[in-house]
């Protein structure tokens, strides 16, 4: 394992696979624009917290975004000591081109590579013949992580098990570094002895789980029993759905999900996404429960302090929950009449917290096998980190667009003609550069206005179609 030897008086770089900075404060529109939460939102709550635990006053953390750039790998070299990637499910067929563009930069790269709470999924069974097919980009991608590194941290049996098997050693399972927001400390506290009417309850989950898992019934039992029942969605499709009422993607046509525009619980305003997990975890603290498919939903209730329950449907959620002992349920085994409040009286915290810091304590050695300094035992705790983020001002969650109020309209249209205004510029310029290399005179200007609306023609027919 090889690296620059930069100097020691500076300190270290570190360089984090994640959508963006924890410290960048992003508009809902650009956020949605750029897909800063790459796909989904909980990816933000473990990349953020990877940033948080590695930033020292020996060590400065900067984010690299979420896409691949092999012809970077020299500049990385150069200026990093180390590139860190915190991956999720990366080892499913769907992510395969994206692993095999990540091997090939980390190829090229002659600093240490250190890979966090990776994990591969397959169905409740365990069972990974449905990964044979990607077995030669894994062996590459995990090869390459091996060569540069001490070990592959992954996030629970499942994936140890999976990797070994492929003829891996160097394997630890080390969870996901969400849950060590706060380092060792994990408070989770049942405020009320029971829910009722009254209970505020955050429910959240995929739209494979909505469409074919069941969750549908369950939410829309929910709903009709709690008053204050709030579904926290975390794809870029369902918050494009709230903000834009946009309904092009696929998942536009999954009409039980809570976050499409004819559900009864967008009518009402009892739906969410947010774009940083700093508001999504802030929000969560005012909750008596937060339930549903998602892991890292659930885990951003457990960070607030808020029980939760999570309904696994696969590998990455169940095998997480074992690791982590957090309250949980198969959801194909849930009973027709599923109330959240039987899940709040059997849910058990204790597992969860009293095994907290020997877990902490297994994930920092690991990240000092690495070469890995972390903010609770080399820095101030992440004192720091917590302060700066508390003087910046993040959006709130995305509510459903249920009003064509003027502010409300004059912020998106606002944004949609500053769009309108970098298309223009980006249209002269390419003309320009166009001419030149056919060296003839200027080309007519396409019109702005036909390329803006390919690009921004549809949220605004759609708002206008939709407002009320």
């Amino acid at each position: 394992m090889s690296h620059n030897v930069h100097d020691v008086r500076r300190g270290k770089r570190l360089l984090v696979r994640s959508g963006k900075s924890p410290y960048d404060v992003v508009s809902v529109e650009e956020s949605l624009h750029r897909d800063v939460i790459a796909t989904n939102s909980g990816n933000l709550i473990f990349s953020d917290a990877t940033h948080k635990i590695l930033e020292t006053p020996h060590t400065e953390v900067v984010s690299n975004g979420i896409r691949t750039d092999v012809s970077a790998a020299g500049r990385i070299n150069e200026e990093y000591d180390a590139f860190v990637v915190p991956l999720a499910n990366a080892f499913r067929p769907s992510f395969e081109g994206q692993l095999k563009r990540l091997t090939r930069l980390i190829g090229k790269l002659r600093i240490p590579v250190v890979v966090v709470g990776v994990g591969a999924q397959a169905g409740l069974g365990y069972n990974a013949a449905r990964l044979k097919g990607i077995e030669p980009a894994v062996r590459e991608f995990v090869s390459a992580v091996l060569d540069r590194s001490a070990s592959i941290g992954v996030r629970g049996e499942f994936t140890e098990k999976y990797l070994k098997d492929l003829g891996f050693r160097d394997v630890e399972v080390i969870g996901c570094p969400s849950l060590f927001l706060y380092g060792k400390e994990l408070t989770v506290t049942k405020r009320e002895p029971a829910l009722g009417a009254g209970s505020r309850i955050a429910v959240n989950g995929s739209h494979s789980a909505v469409k074919s898992q069941g969750l549908d019934r369950v939410i829309d039992r929910a709903h009709a029993r709690y008053p204050h029942l709030r579904f926290i969605g975390q794809n870029i499709s369902d918050a494009r759905q709230l903000h834009w009422r946009d309904l092009s993607d696929p998942n536009g046509q999954v009409t039980a999900m809570p976050t499409h525009p004819e559900h009864p619980m967008y009518r009402e305003d009892k739906v969410r996404v947010y774009v940083d997990p700093v508001t999504w975890i802030d929000d969560l603290r005012g909750f008596d429960f937060s339930f549903g498919s998602r892991i890292h939903g659930n885990i951003a209730a457990l960070l607030a302090g808020t029980p939760a329950t999570v309904l696994c449907g696969d590998s990455r959620t169940l095998e997480l929950c074992r690791y982590f002992d957090i309250p949980h349920r198969r959801i194909d085994k849930l009973p027709e009449d599923l109330d959240p409040a039987s899940l709040y009286e059997e849910a058990d915290f204790g597992a969860l917290m009293s095994g907290h810091h020997e877990r902490f304590e297994r994930f920092t050695a690991f990240l000092d096998r690495n070469g890995l300094e972390n903010t609770f035992t080399h820095g101030d705790g992440g004192a720091a980190f917590d302060e700066r983020m508390r003087s910046l001002a993040f959006p709130a969650g995305v509510r459903p667009w249920n009003d064509a109020d003027l502010t409300s309209l004059t912020t998106r249209f606002g944004w949609l003609q500053s769009r309108i205004g970098e298309l223009a510029l980006d249209n002269d310029r390419l003309r320009r550069e166009l001419s030149r290399a056919k060296g003839g005179p200027a080309l007519p200007a396409t019109s702005v206005y036909r390329r803006a609306r390919r690009v921004v023609g549809g949220p605004i027919r759609r708002a206008l179609q939709s407002g009320r």
